[in-house]
Formats: C-alpha cells, structure tokens, sequence
C-alpha cells in the first residue's frame, strides 16, 4: 500500500504542509493547500456561507441536469475528455437535485468513454498534536491517536471538499487513490490510470493523481471556485522546488497487511498563497475557456498548460523556504 500522507488534516494544500484545521462545512472544498488540521490539504473549494435559500435568491430558474450538460458542453467539456474537477454547489446556485444532479451532469458531459476525477481529501487523518483551527486539548491527543481508525479508501470521507465531491465518492465503479489524507477518485476508462501507485511520500508530487493527469494530457475544470483551489499547481510546487526546499514530516494510520498502523511521511512544505495570481497570469495567455455552468464562473484549460505555466512562474518569482530557515 502505498506510503501515507500525515499532518493533513486542517493543513491547507496551501502551506505544503501545516496548515490549520478548517472548520467543517459541506459547500466546498478546502483550499488546494496542505493546511490540514495537522498542516494537510486545504481541499478544492473554500467553504461558504451561502444558504439554500441564498442560492434561490441568485438565479431565475434552477439548474437542471440538462441544463448543466449544455453549460459544459458550452464551455467545452467534450465526449472521451479525461478531467480533474473543482467545484462549489453554492456558486452553482439552486440545482434540481443538488449535488446528484451535478454529479450526474459531468458524467453525461465526459460520456462512457471519458473519465471524472476529484481530489477527495481527508486531512482528519493526521496526527491531532500537529490540529490547529481549532486545536483539540493535548489531554486529548493520545486517545485520539489511539483510536483514529485507519484510512479505507472506500468508506473514510472527505474532509471540506464539498457535496460534489461527497456525492461522486458513491458513484457505482469509483476507484480512489490509496493516499489517506490527499487522495483523489475517479470514473472513467483512466480512472485506474489516475489513481494507481499513489505513495505517501510527497503526496501531491510525481505519484500523485494530479501528475497521472498531467501524463494523460488531460483537463482541469474549475466550477464556482479559482485557481487557488486548484489541487494541479502542487505538482508545479514540486517541479519547481529549489534542492533543499523545507519539507514537514506527516503522519497518518493506515492499513498494513490488515493491521493499523500509523505512518510518517515527507511533504514539501508548500504555499498556495499565490496559486490565484498564478491562474489570472495563467488565463490572460489564452489557455483557458472561461463561461458559466448555472451561476457558477467556471474555467476549462489543459492540465500541462497550467502546470507548466505554473512551475516557470514559481521557479522565476517564488522566494523558497529551506530546511535550514524553516
């Protein structure tokens, strides 16, 4: 089994790896960062505030499966395509059927011969010394440890990525990456692709989901949220990484040869603080589509562009921590 990610679990993807623990909430995902409550991945989407009855207020009619269908369509989401998605329910506005109904839309969009992924991210399984936003009391931190069930790829939920990501976590032939806190899963013919050989170490790096993507040539779709969310510029992160970059050590119980037991890990110690000024610069070339699926302000661009285009700004206009200054 592959090795696990640690400290994740209020880490935002953001700070590669300590972060704080983000209160739970079921709109959206965390931020793409290892903020975790350990330090771990913010997740894809910022949670919000925003009510069912906000969401009536903000459109005319409701979104409908067909309706979101022809949204991505518009926005040039094609049969066969393979593509890692980002999404927000609450930018989307009222959906008949909710999250179902979006789930439902992508799948139609991409067709049986293409393929849906998204991070589903589950920072909580992290060691809870590390939790912060809010912390737990240290008299705590044993029998928390202790008893924190191991990571099931099949049955450990998300942690602040929001109702999309929730609902296509049930979607019948589903395959989910092994890595316990910053895993992603998949539907589609590249699903297995995708998911296969995700290691512990450097969870967002060259093993990652992300980086299979990126091989595929494959898309990235952002719905209701920003680049900021954009789980992808962690591998520029890593691309671009200067030798002697700070790392953070993570920890996480996993399944070994069916005993539990817990596992430590590296992690760049990451910063998504600029990742949405890198997606403004990053649109302005004119490699992304941008449009509306139902309220939502959504994006579509190619995997390799943004990531390269990430990795050169980074490598250009990023001051990195060392290990030495950490």
């Amino acid at each position: 089994m592959p090795a696990a990610q640690g400290n994740l679990r209020e880490r935002p993807v953001t700070k590669a790896a300590h972060a704080q623990r983000p209160a739970s909430g079921d709109d959206g995902p965390e931020s793409s960062t290892t903020n975790g409550r350990t330090g771990q991945v913010r997740s894809a989407c910022e949670t919000n505030d925003v009510t069912e009855g906000d969401a009536i207020k903000a459109v005319q009619n409701p979104a409908t499966v067909e309706s979101l269908v022809r949204d991505l369509r518009s926005l040039g989401l094609q049969p066969g395509m393979t593509v890692m998605v980002h999404s927000s329910l609450s930018q989307i506005g009222y959906v008949s059927g909710g999250a179902q109904a979006v789930v439902e839309a992508l799948l139609e969009a991409v067709g049986i011969t293409g393929t849906i992924v998204m991070p589903t991210h589950s920072t909580d399984l992290s060691d809870p010394s590390t939790w912060s936003n809010p912390p737990v009391p240290s008299a705590w931190w044993d029998t928390v440890h202790k008893h924190m069930p191991a990571y099931d790829a099949r049955l450990t939920p998300t942690r602040r990525m929001g109702a999309i990501v929730e609902c296509f976590r049930h979607v019948p032939g589903l395959q989910r990456s092994a890595h316990p806190t910053v895993s992603a899963a998949a539907v589609g013919p590249n699903a297995a692709k995708l998911v296969h050989g995700h290691a512990l170490e450097c969870g967002l790096g060259e093993t990652s989901p992300q980086a299979r993507l990126y091989d595929l040539d494959g898309h990235v779709l952002l719905i209701g949220v920003t680049h900021a969310n954009n789980t992808s510029l962690h591998l520029a992160e890593y691309r671009s990484a200067p030798s002697g970059a700070a790392e953070t050590m993570d920890a996480s119980p996993i399944l070994v040869h069916g005993q539990r037991q817990w596992a430590s890990y590296r992690n760049l110690v990451g910063d998504d603080s600029d990742f949405k000024r890198i997606g403004d610069e990053f649109g302005r070339t004119g490699q992304q589509r941008t449009g509306q699926v139902g309220a939502a302000l959504s994006a579509l661009m190619p995997a390799r562009a943004a990531v390269d285009f990430a990795t050169n700004w980074m490598a250009t206009n990023r001051t990195w921590t060392t290990a030495s200054h950490k």
